[in-house]
C-alpha cells in the first residue's frame, strides 16, 4: 500500500481566492445557481487535512495528477440479505480502471457538499435507490501516483430493485465474497477495490441490517 503522501500544499492564492468565494455565496440557494457557471467551469473539489479539515479549494484536473491534494469521497457497499456484495462494472470510457469490476457506490464530494449529501446523492445517480438505513463504517486515505483521496465508506442492506446509470457502469452483480477474494489480483476488480475489500475485512465489521456502529475517525 503507497505510503501517505505529503499532503496538503496550499492552493494558488488567485485560485483559491475565486474559489473561496463561490464557496461563500454557493451557501445559499440562489447563490448556487448565480456560481453555477464558475463550478461547471472550473469542477472545484475541497482540499482537506487528514481530519478532513477544508484547507483550500483546486479544480477537479488539478487535484487529479497532484496527489499532495488530498480531497475527499465517499464509497457506499451494498449488501443483499445472503450477504453478497454488489460490485458495479465501470465503463470502457471511464479513466481510471476501465471495465473493471468496482465498489457498489462511490464518488468525490462535491464543492459545497457534505459528505451525507454526497453518499445519498451518489447512491441515486449511479444506482437510482436509497436505503433507509445507512451504517458508517471507516474512513481512511488511500493514495496512488495520481491522487490522494480520503474515503468515507458506509455500508448498507438493499434487496430491491437496482437502476444502474449506463453512462457511468456497464453492469452491476451481487458477488459471494469467496468469489471476491478469488478475484483478488487477477484484474478483473479496480486497484481502489481491492483496497477497500481488504480494508473491509480487516474491519470488526456486522451484519449490514443492524444497528449502527461508531465512526472510526
Amino acid at each position: 500500500m503507497p505510503e501517505k503522501p505529503h499532503i496538503t500544499r496550499k492552493m494558488d492564492r488567485k485560485t483559491n481566492t475565486v474559489l473561496g468565494l463561490a464557496r461563500h455565496i454557493s451557501a445559499t440557494r440562489w447563490g448556487r445557481v448565480l456560481c453555477a457557471p464558475l463550478l461547471r467551469r472550473w469542477q472545484p473539489l475541497e482540499i482537506v487535512d487528514e481530519n478532513g479539515r477544508i484547507c483550500g479549494v483546486a479544480p477537479r484536473k488539478q487535484a487529479h495528477g497532484d496527489n499532495r491534494l488530498l480531497h475527499r469521497v465517499v464509497h457506499v457497499l451494498v449488501f443483499d440479505r445472503r450477504g453478497r456484495l454488489l460490485l458495479q462494472k465501470r465503463s470502457m470510457q471511464k479513466q481510471v480502471a476501465p471495465g473493471r469490476w468496482d465498489t457498489s457506490v462511490g464518488g468525490h464530494v462535491d464543492f459545497g457538499e457534505t459528505v451525507e449529501e454526497a453518499m445519498h446523492r451518489e447512491m441515486s445517480e449511479e444506482l437510482g435507490i436509497c436505503p433507509a438505513a445507512m451504517q458508517f463504517a471507516y474512513c481512511y486515505i488511500h493514495a496512488n501516483d495520481f491522487e490522494s483521496e480520503l474515503v468515507y465508506t458506509y455500508i448498507c442492506g438493499f434487496d430491491g430493485e437496482i437502476r444502474h446509470n449506463p453512462a457511468e457502469i456497464s453492469e452491476v452483480r451481487f458477488w459471494n465474497p469467496t468469489r471476491i477474494a478469488a478475484a483478488m489480483g487477477t484484474g478483473k476488480l479496480s486497484e481502489n477495490f481491492e483496497d477497500e475489500f481488504r480494508r473491509y475485512q480487516n474491519w470488526n465489521g456486522q451484519d449490514p441490517y443492524t444497528e449502527t456502529r461508531n465512526p472510526c475517525c
